[in-house]
């Protein structure tokens, strides 16, 4: 008789030879389509849609390969369910393997001894490459195995194989946790598509697992409704999108775009320095009114007539006339690059009309001598001519987000005139030279870009790719009609035809026109009124309002999951209340799941960690960790002068322990950033910079530092304590906050 891991191989190598099966017939599906020829415009498109489809699949098939399968049920009546990372069927269209994101599988996620749905063993089966490791398995049927009553109240499932990932060593990147979900967490990753949810947990919470997992999750379920428009996921800095990068392909999603908020405007990765002042100030919902009193500031109305001369006769624009055009234009509610072409027209026919009353009036007092021609051409006169365009752009400019908000910050009277809620000194922490950007810009530009539309240059750009296009058509058709056969009887009455017989030049550069080959998410980042089918914001306490206003642009549908923890909020302008971060733009329209267990952080840490929290906010409940280490964290006191030699020697003897943070003041950052060096497995950052990250063991140096440069002090340094797996070290005079949080270890 084959013993449990023995028959789980048996299960684990039907499905891999079921996969590899897979994987060659859509390969070659692929291959069959690649080379089928065609010249019809409409089925060529559709067999290169037929190819993406084919590519996706393909790469779902290959990322299930590392921990193909991983569960499996037993329920009351002997049915046996295997669950994986996909599902698969046999030849006969018979399920074997059940992908983990379909409703029968759900109860490898919740079920439990108490409510066992069913189902009387839960096995968790543990591989390395193709090969059966491990096996647990859980009794849930209370009636048959008294075992059953000592797990009903752990509420951990699959205790065994959770701490078994919880103490393994990180790797520098995100793993998925789909072996391991919880039960609190899968309520939330299988929560419906529709509004805003908001997911509010500790540390160690497993936010972001939870956010990425249901992305994978909508993907599955909507597919339909999503793979079109995509989905957007913000997180906080380059570093953790790099960390979490690996986490949607390996569950073979890739219809996913991954941003900063500095990388939100299209064409623009801003990374100026902004100092916290200034970015605070940036971020303020009355922001918004700045941007739109400096829109209408620039559509300029004189105090007193101007004067302008066309071919020596001097033409007089009255205030009264510019101002009842601009009006016009206004009412028509377009964005101010889209009314100017109106306001225009009003202002050049204004001139036109005077024009033609000077030049063609009759010597006798008679009608005016010119007619429609005439009149036509003194109106091509008046627009030509160059003071006439400079009076134009004087009084509405056509203009791009970035030149609004240069001449904007530039200009002190400017800024005062669209910005007098703000004080004076308000008004100077945004004065600056210099056509480079702070993450804290890209909410104002994509602001300034919804008020001023389309400044018409993408349009142009494409009208003269357009004519180049047709320009090499014509030519390839001129080519093709010269070098045709001259051979022919002149007395010959039959038609012959030639290329330019049969289509133009507009014609053939259609025909041959490139399909558009980018991934959804290089579409959607190059556009951007892109609208996404859902939006993820990890860390989201983080955002300004201004930064509020741009993500809600992007989900008109206001389908979007919201992580983050209040207590941990860094930035001077975020949120210390959900309620007071999302009333101003989705009012009451959210709901709120919250996690109250710590998977990540050890209880030592969190013991330690929870002073902290309780000095930010005494009715505030740390997480509730799920281990213990045995490992309590300590501190060392050393001198500033001597903080980054010291760090360089602890740290290369941390790394046996895994991966290292060192996290600390900015004041201290290169320092330590140069005593440590190249040292492998040691990442130097600040709290900002270590936002949604996790470490084997970290180090947190200058603490004292991280809580008075900082404008939410102590709520960075209760980011900075919570961000280990295993071991945490305090080097540096300590806070007040820390000094009476009871004994600490110290370091041999």
């Amino acid at each position: 008789m084959q013993n449990p891991v023995q028959a789980e191989q048996v299960h684990l190598t039907t499905f891999y030879e079921t996969l590899d099966r897979e994987r060659e017939r859509t390969e070659a599906r692929r291959g069959d389509e690649q080379v089928a020829g065609t010249r019809n415009r409409q089925a060529l498109h559709q067999r290169d849609g037929r190819v993406r489809d084919l590519g996706a699949r393909l790469a779902r098939l290959n990322a299930a390969e590392e921990g193909l399968y991983f569960g499996r049920l037993d329920d009351v009546d002997g049915e046996v369910l295997h669950i994986g990372r996909i599902g698969l069927h046999d030849e006969d269209y018979e399920p074997l393997l059940v992908d983990w994101r379909a409703p029968v599988a759900r109860p490898f996620y919740v079920a439990t001894a108490v409510h066992n749905q069913g189902i009387v063993r839960r096995r968790h089966i543990q591989t390395r490459l193709r090969r059966v490791v491990d096996i647990q398995d859980e009794q849930l049927d209370l009636e048959r195995t008294a075992a059953g009553a000592s797990q009903a109240g752990t509420g951990v499932i699959g205790e065994a194989v959770l701490l078994k990932a919880l103490e393994a060593r990180r790797t520098g990147t995100m793993e998925s946790i789909v072996q391991t979900i919880q039960a609190d967490q899968d309520r939330i990753i299988r929560s419906g598509l529709a509004g805003i949810l908001v997911v509010q947990g500790g540390p160690g919470t497993g936010k972001t697992a939870i956010a990425l997992h249901r992305a994978a999750f909508l993907l599955y379920t909507h597919r339909a409704q999503l793979e079109k428009r995509g989905i957007l996921v913000v997180g906080p800095n380059p570093t953790f999108l790099k960390f979490i990068g690996q986490v949607l392909p390996s569950l073979g999603e890739d219809g996913v775009r991954l941003v900063t908020i500095a990388e939100l405007y299209p064409g623009l990765t801003a990374s100026r320095p902004e100092s916290a002042e200034a970015a605070e100030v940036k971020g303020r919902a009355e922001l918004a009114e700045v941007i739109a009193k400096a829109v209408a500031d620039r559509q300029w109305v004189p105090d007193q007539p101007v004067h302008v001369t066309v071919e020596r006769t001097v033409l007089r624009l009255d205030p009264t006339v510019v101002a009842e055009a601009g009006g016009r234009a206004r009412a028509r509610r377009l964005p101010h690059n889209q009314a100017r072409p109106f306001f225009l027209t009003e202002i050049i026919d204004a001139l036109t009309d005077q024009y033609a009353d000077i030049i063609g009036a009759d010597p006798l007092g008679g009608e005016n001598l010119l007619d429609d021609y005439d009149l036509e051409e003194l109106r091509n006169e008046v627009t030509a001519e160059p003071a006439v365009q400079e009076l134009l752009h004087r009084l509405w400019p056509n203009l791009s987000p970035q030149q609004l908000l240069l001449d904007l910050y530039g200009d002190e009277d400017r800024l005062a005139a669209a910005a007098p809620q703000l004080s004076p000194l308000d008004r100077e922490h945004l004065l600056r030279y210099g056509d480079d950007w702070s993450p804290a810009d890209v909410p104002l530009l994509d602001e300034a870009a919804e008020l001023l539309g389309d400044d018409g240059q993408e349009a142009a750009r494409l009208r003269a790719e357009r004519a180049r296009e047709i320009a090499y058509a014509q030519g390839s058709l001129d080519l093709l009609s010269g070098s045709g056969s001259t051979d022919f009887d002149e007395d010959d009455e039959s038609e012959i035809l030639t290329a330019k017989d049969i289509l133009d030049a507009e014609a053939l550069a259609a025909r041959y026109e490139a399909e558009d080959d980018r991934t959804l998410a290089e579409r959607a980042g190059a556009d951007r009124r892109w609208t996404y089918g859902h939006v993820i914001v990890d860390e989201a306490q983080e955002l300004s309002p201004m930064a509020w206003r741009a993500i809600a642009r992007r989900c008109p549908l206001r389908s979007m999951t919201l992580v983050g923890d209040v207590a941990q909020t860094g930035a001077a302008g975020g949120g210390t209340s959900w309620r007071n971060a999302l009333a101003p733009i989705f009012a009451d329209r959210w709901r709120l799941a919250e996690l109250t267990m710590n998977y990540r952080t050890p209880a030592e840490v969190m013991d330690l960690a929870g002073h902290v929290l309780r000095e930010i906010d005494p009715t505030a409940k740390a997480p509730q960790s799920v281990r213990s280490t045995g490992v309590k964290p300590w501190h060392v006191d050393v001198a500033a002068a001597d903080q980054a030699a010291y760090v360089s020697k602890v740290a290369g003897e941390e790394v046996q322990h895994g991966q290292v943070g060192v996290i600390t003041s900015r004041l201290r950052l290169e320092l330590v950033q140069e005593a440590v060096g190249g040292l492998a497995d040691v990442t130097v950052l600040t709290v900002a910079g270590a936002k949604g990250l996790e470490f084997d063991s970290v180090l947190v140096v200058d603490p004292e530092g991280i809580t008075l440069e900082s404008p939410r002090g102590l709520r960075d340094l209760y980011v900075a304590l919570t961000r280990c797996t295993q071991r945490l070290g305090v080097i540096g005079e300590l806070p007040d906050v820390l000094r009476d949080a009871g004994a600490w270890d110290a370091r041999l």
